[in-house]
């Protein structure tokens, strides 16, 4: 299909590819390959809104081995004049410049507020937006601090990379269970506090959100929506929006 008649926006996060909760993780990252490979035909544009890798960190020369399946595919895309958005989550904030010379996406650090097919979206991982943890709160501006990069950068991949994923396998399995992983209710959940916060005194109409790990469409004041993304460990969620509807789905295939 020519690009001039692509005409949809998807939205997915929370892969957390090389996260070894599955018998075969390799089955996570087919499945959403399979995923991408269903979205061509139509995408105009795709955004990934953080945590799409369990770990990564990259190094001048150096990046985590592995996801063939799922860098390849995001290349194909770019190649068909798909943009390709990632968003860097607590999990892979460690992107530089490998994912926008290999597979020409483009990696996005900040919240963005954006005009997509005549509606405005806030989108954003959702780390750092009202989270209540401090001690969270206090790693994230740890790791994104650009001195302490560079000295874990003075530190061989041959210890930095186990570090890293026994660091982050620890945080998720703490948090399978727990009641971090259900929704909150609306006077608790931070993100959906945020974006009320930030809709009265912004023109936005959706409010598009990863990091929570679950599924959520939600209709707030002046008929904005939150939405939360879920996740590709336990709901293989997405959503889709083309122009007059912004629709949260589960892929089955």
């Amino acid at each position: 299909m020519e690009t001039g008649k692509r005409k949809k926006v998807y939205f997915a996060s929370d892969a957390h590819l090389g996260l070894d909760v599955f018998e075969n993780p390799l089955d996570s990252e087919r499945r959403l390959v399979r995923w991408l490979d269903s979205i061509k035909s139509d995408a105009d544009m795709l955004f990934l809104l953080g945590d799409m890798f369990d770990y990564w960190f990259e190094y001048r020369y150096v990046v985590p081995k592995g996801f063939t399946r799922f860098l390849g595919k995001l290349g194909e895309l770019s190649d068909l004049g798909i943009k390709i958005y990632i968003f860097i989550g607590n999990h892979d904030i460690w992107m530089f410049d490998y994912l926008p010379k290999e597979v020409g996406a483009v990696v996005v650090r900040e919240p963005m507020e954006i005009e997509l097919l005549g509606k405005k979206f806030y989108l954003a991982h959702g780390d750092g937006l009202g989270d209540p943890n401090l001690m969270f709160r206090f790693l994230r501006q740890f790791f994104r601090n650009k001195f302490c990069q560079r000295l874990y950068k003075g530190i061989h991949p041959w210890f930095t990379v186990p570090l890293g994923y026994v660091w982050s396998r620890h945080s998720r399995k703490s948090k399978v269970g727990s009641e971090e992983e259900s929704y909150l209710g609306e006077g608790r959940e931070y993100l959906v506090q945020f974006a009320e916060m930030h809709g009265r005194t912004s023109d936005i109409d959706y409010y598009v959100f990863g990091h929570r790990h679950i599924m959520l469409d939600l209709e707030i004041k002046n008929r904005k929506r939150v939405v939360i993304l879920g996740d590709w460990i336990t709901n293989f969620s997405y959503a889709s929006f083309d122009g007059s509807e912004l629709r949260l789905s589960v892929f089955e295939n």
